[in-house]
């Protein structure tokens, strides 16, 4: 919900940890067009406008209405979920993955892509692109290599194999990026992916196994799999931790940068070169002060001021370590900083550089030679949890967005107040992803709550009359176990906010708690589900 208040009233327990009431909701602001969840991953931005994940909402002029996209059926009615977006002037590309179920539980899956030319007024969807399955003669349980099984494939004046991917699962398109017709996506174990007429076919951008340097089609190459207990030479991303593609980028010199779980690979002529004769430079971990600080690249950005190339690093094995590199000689060298946090996206706007990471916003003002971490982040009548993690960034004109797993944090003045969108789901008349929902005097979320899991469940209420306002939190034995203090409350709809802790700083057992709210003139209840 848009969160321009027009009063806080906050009310503090006596002991450490939350037990406060927070609000009041502006009344004059309906927010039935809200997003769908509290939790985003991805967002990109263009102008003045924003997209997110997962669900393709957009938010233009930091209004109060997210745009929900009415065609877009594989998002709003389907299973995808967004997971990467590109954006130009009117155009929208986004990666959609989804969760398929699997003997090991569900694993992240290719679910296709998302394509608009007129900001999202009107959609196609792309299949995941997939090989084609083997012959019947294939026999892939032979004891002797059959190549017939695999995928033949030409580079420079070699031809070489690779295995087929006939399945979708652990291949969704983590990033992906454009320019004119020319697409591509990283797509973990479908690795890199290229289009050259706006997603209409796709071809595989083969990449440099992660024993080399360099790739160039006048070399012959060796890349490793495993067959029948025997390594053979077969592009194989399961024996080659630079064939797992996870960040894409194209630069403003028009290189290819590709992040994998091995490094990070440039290419001059991705771009516009045939697949059998695109080049790489590919960098990996090597322990220097100059270098890489961990193989696994996940983000790769370009600062617009400066065009200096940002990336996120993540341990792929000891000894690396975490934190973020910036290169300003195309990978020559590269200085460290924020080393030992794991951060997840980078963004920019008017030289402050923002680093959102599993433990906290992290903001700099001089290039990234200094940091500080963000104060959790508030505004006047809401937070973020303290123990949120911070996923992506994009800036638009006037503002800086922060997505996170608790709602949407954003800035007109880098960092120094906030406003915060979350889910509305209002006490009566629902939000346009549940229009027909029953009303209900009070309701905890998320329920059943784990303290551990989620920090803070959220009561809402509406106080109707100017008085007093009590609320506790009783066991099913009818034994107080703690008490939001009383207080005077005008009219309006809030939200109280408990951390699972009892009176006494004791975190409460697994059980089903109830909570009574008491204002002037009536009593309401609901029940709550603690489940650590």
């Amino acid at each position: 919900m848009k969160t321009l208040s027009i009063s806080i009233i906050l009310i503090l327990s006596p002991f450490f940890g939350y037990a406060q009431i927070i609000g009041p909701e502006d009344p004059d602001i309906d927010t039935f067009n809200t997003i769908r969840q509290n939790s985003v991953s991805t967002m990109a931005a263009f102008g003045d406008t924003v997209w997110i994940s997962p669900a393709l909402n957009r938010n233009i002029g930091n209004a109060v209405d997210w745009f929900y996209p009415e065609n877009a059926v594989e998002v709003t009615n389907g299973e995808g979920r967004v997971f990467s977006l590109s954006l130009a002037q009117d155009t929208v590309i986004a990666g959609l993955g989804f969760s398929a179920e699997s003997p090991d539980g569900f694993v992240p899956s290719g679910y296709g892509f998302y394509t608009s030319i007129n900001g999202g007024e009107s959609w196609k969807f792309i299949d995941f692109p997939l090989d084609s399955e083997p012959p019947s003669s294939c026999e892939p349980a032979a004891e002797t290599y059959d190549s017939i099984c695999d995928i033949e494939f030409q580079y420079g004046d070699e031809t070489y194999t690779r295995i087929r991917t006939t399945v979708p699962q652990q291949s969704p398109p983590y990033s992906v990026d454009s320019k004119g017709d020319v697409i591509f996506a990283a797509a973990w174990a479908s690795g890199l992916l290229r289009s050259t007429d706006f997603g209409d076919s796709w071809e595989k951008v083969i990449l440099p196994p992660s024993s080399v340097d360099n790739l160039n089609p006048e070399e012959d190459y060796q890349w490793t799999s495993s067959y029948s207990g025997e390594i053979i030479n077969r592009y194989d991303p399961r024996g080659d931790n630079n064939l797992l593609g996870f960040g894409v980028l194209i630069d403003s010199q028009d290189r290819l940068w590709f992040g994998s779980a091995g490094g990070i690979n440039i290419s001059e002529n991705a771009l516009t070169a045939p697949t059998d004769n695109i080049s790489w430079k590919h960098i990996s971990f090597n322990n220097t002060s100059d270098g890489l600080l961990g193989d696994w690249i996940i983000t790769i950005k370009e600062d617009p001021q400066t065009n200096r190339i940002w990336l996120t690093n993540w341990i792929a094995d000891q000894p690396q370590q975490q934190g973020l590199v910036y290169t300003d000689d195309v990978g020559e060298s590269f200085t460290q900083v924020l080393k030992g946090e794991r951060i997840n996206d980078i963004g920019f706007k008017d030289g402050y550089i923002f680093a959102a990471g599993d433990n906290g916003l992290f903001i700099s003002e001089d290039g990234g030679k200094s940091w500080i971490k963000s104060p959790q982040i508030k505004s006047p009548n809401t937070f973020i949890k303290p123990s949120a993690q911070y996923f992506t960034v994009a800036s638009t004109t006037e503002r800086v967005w922060i997505g996170t797993d608790d709602g949407i944090a954003s800035t007109n003045d880098y960092g120094f107040s906030w406003e915060i969108t979350r889910v509305d789901f209002p006490l009566s008349g629902g939000n346009r992803y549940a229009p027909a929902a029953r009303e209900v005097s009070t309701y905890a979320y998320p329920n059943p709550f784990s303290p551990t899991v989620h920090e803070v469940i959220r009561i809402k209420f509406e106080v109707k009359q100017q008085g007093n306002v009590r609320i506790r939190i009783f066991d099913f034995g009818m034994n107080l176990v703690r008490e939001v203090e009383n207080g005077s409350f005008g009219p309006g709809t809030y939200e109280a906010v408990w951390d699972g802790v009892d009176g006494k700083g004791r975190k409460v057992a697994n059980a089903p708690y109830l909570y009574i709210i008491e204002t002037k003139g009536r009593e309401i209840n609901g029940k709550i589900l603690v489940a650590d």
